[in-house]
């Protein structure tokens, strides 16, 4: 996941996380944006491993005041949804990320112009940004809005 935000010490452009490349600071940058992509499935994780990388980035993007993500987690090959995709779903629905996330949107269920999408993009209009992501029904995706981090699950 490499995103854009600037270095706060040298003012260059860098990737959100490890330290400047131009100066070496690991200070932590300055947001260009508060949405980001993070593609899960990068990799080939086992499922275990990916849901310890998705909790593990939850935390520092909510750390660096990333308020959504775009999570690829990918549909797989089975016609039925792919392992992590389903893994992810359920520690969801099971409020794993509770006490950081505060709402999530499955990406069939936010096709482009429908009444959940205009609602989506209500909450959180920088995430038109990303428009290609809803074309259509994709169930390779799923939408997480963060909270402030400091509330009890």
């Amino acid at each position: 996941m490499t995103q854009v935000a600037e270095c706060s010490e040298c003012g260059n452009a860098r990737a959100l996380f490890g330290s400047c490349p131009h100066c070496g600071s690991s200070a932590s940058p300055i947001l260009a944006v508060d949405v980001v992509e993070l593609n899960i499935k990068h990799g080939n994780p086992s499922v275990e491993d990916a849901l310890n990388i998705l909790a593990v980035k939850i935390r520092e993007l909510q750390e660096l005041g990333i308020k959504a993500i775009i999570l690829i987690h990918g549909y797989g090959s089975s016609g039925e949804g792919g392992h992590i995709k389903r893994a992810i779903h359920e520690a969801l629905e099971l409020n794993y990320y509770a006490d950081r996330i505060d709402e999530y949107f499955y990406g069939e269920n936010v096709p482009y112009g429908s009444p959940a999408y205009h609602e989506l993009m209500k909450k959180r209009p920088s995430l038109k940004r990303y428009l290609r992501h809803f074309k259509a029904s994709n169930a390779g995706i799923t939408v997480l809005l963060l909270g402030s981090g400091y509330r009890n699950a």
